[in-house]
């Protein structure tokens, strides 16, 4: 994600810049990066390599633009904090490592690989700080744990919220950036994930960790990280999942943060009280008002005579018959068809019609 946006802000190039993903394979120092996708994508655009998670498209992005100039990239990096801890309110917060030019654990690969996430070292919470920023149009938010202390209802200390970017790029850069969240999980490694009646932007990750340490160390990691609703951003959430299964070869975020991020986000957004605001509430409707007039008509009868409830919704026949003291039963649904007993006829408190539905 960062490499997208120092690439949109930095004037670079735009989401448009077509790629050659060149078979799914492409080498940097006889190194090779690969694509997950084998035979690669084609040649596509750097918006469609970002939601597919070409790992050939971002690296020659990066390296093409950032080669002769590596420093303005990693103080882009820096310029959000990751370089040192947030300074959350926990201890033990874990340290990130983001490598810097001009030290000597810096080297002709380092660039093209930070480029697909390897050789940096972030925390889940500075990943979401990041996300959180772009759902928060820009400003970058230190996370609190704790907002306030009391005792009994006395308030001994607060904690405001503390800046840590007012603004982290420009509004161009972030409504692009915005625009690709949410293809990702409208059609990108995310599109199993979405759907029409609930909106979420984010992107997926699956990581090789202690790759360097010899196959037999080796593990996925696997994370969803984003916000939602994608239109009007609310909550943001990461998912990091560690040695996921891989004997069915369904370790990717995709695959096992993804699903696990919708399900929480359902369940917060839909358990969360409705504080939307209806207007034109008290505006008449003339085809309700007809209706209760019939209903008011038919209640205000002869109590003792069983009024004609044909054509009538059942939920406004059952109540009708019941406040006049009848038993319902009712078959189907929809309107009234068919009553047991005849409109007009005496019937005696607790008696049992029957009504039809259709």
């Amino acid at each position: 994600m960062l490499d997208l946006i120092a690439l949109l802000d930095d004037k670079k190039v735009d989401t448009s810049k077509v790629y050659n993903t060149n078979g799914g394979i492409i080498t940097i120092r006889n190194r090779k990066v690969k694509d997950s996708h084998d035979g690669g994508y084609g040649s596509i655009s750097l918006a469609r390599g970002f939601e597919v998670s070409s790992n050939t498209v971002l690296v020659q992005a990066v390296q093409e633009n950032y080669k002769n100039n590596p420093k303005q990239f990693t103080d882009r990096l820096n310029s959000y904090g990751l370089n040192k801890p947030i300074g959350i309110q926990l201890l033990g917060e874990a340290k990130s490592y983001i490598p810097q030019p001009g030290t000597d654990k810096w080297n002709a690969l380092s660039l093209p690989w930070m480029a697909y996430g390897y050789g940096v070292s972030m925390t889940p919470l500075q990943t979401l700080t990041i996300y959180n920023g772009i759902a928060n149009n820009g400003k970058m938010i230190k996370p609190i744990f704790v907002k306030e202390i009391k005792e009994w209802n006395k308030t001994i200390k607060k904690y405001e919220a503390e800046v840590i970017n007012e603004k982290m790029c420009s509004d161009e850069t972030l409504a692009k950036v915005k625009a690709v969240l949410a293809n990702v999980v409208k059609k990108g490694t995310g599109s199993k994930l979405y759907s029409s009646d609930f909106s979420m932007a984010g992107k997926t990750g699956t990581a090789q960790v202690n790759y360097s340490k010899g196959k037999e160390n080796m593990y996925y990691a696997s994370s969803f990280v984003g916000y939602f609703p994608a239109d009007n951003p609310k909550y943001s959430c990461i998912i990091v999942v560690h040695k996921p299964n891989t004997s069915l070869n369904n370790y990717y975020g995709a695959d096992v943060a993804g699903p696990v991020f919708k399900r929480i986000a359902q369940k917060i957004f839909t358990d969360v009280p409705n504080t939307n605001k209806f207007k034109g509430i008290k505006l008449k409707n003339a085809k309700q008002d007809v209706l209760y007039a019939e209903y008011e008509k038919k209640s205000q009868g002869n109590t003792n005579k069983v009024p004609n409830v044909k054509g009538m919704a059942g939920m406004d026949a059952v109540s009708l018959l019941e406040n006049l003291g009848l038993k319902v039963k009712f078959i189907g649904v929809g309107k009234v068809k068919k009553q047991s007993i005849n409109p007009g006829e005496i019937f005696k408190k607790n008696q049992t019609i029957i009504i039809e539905l259709s």
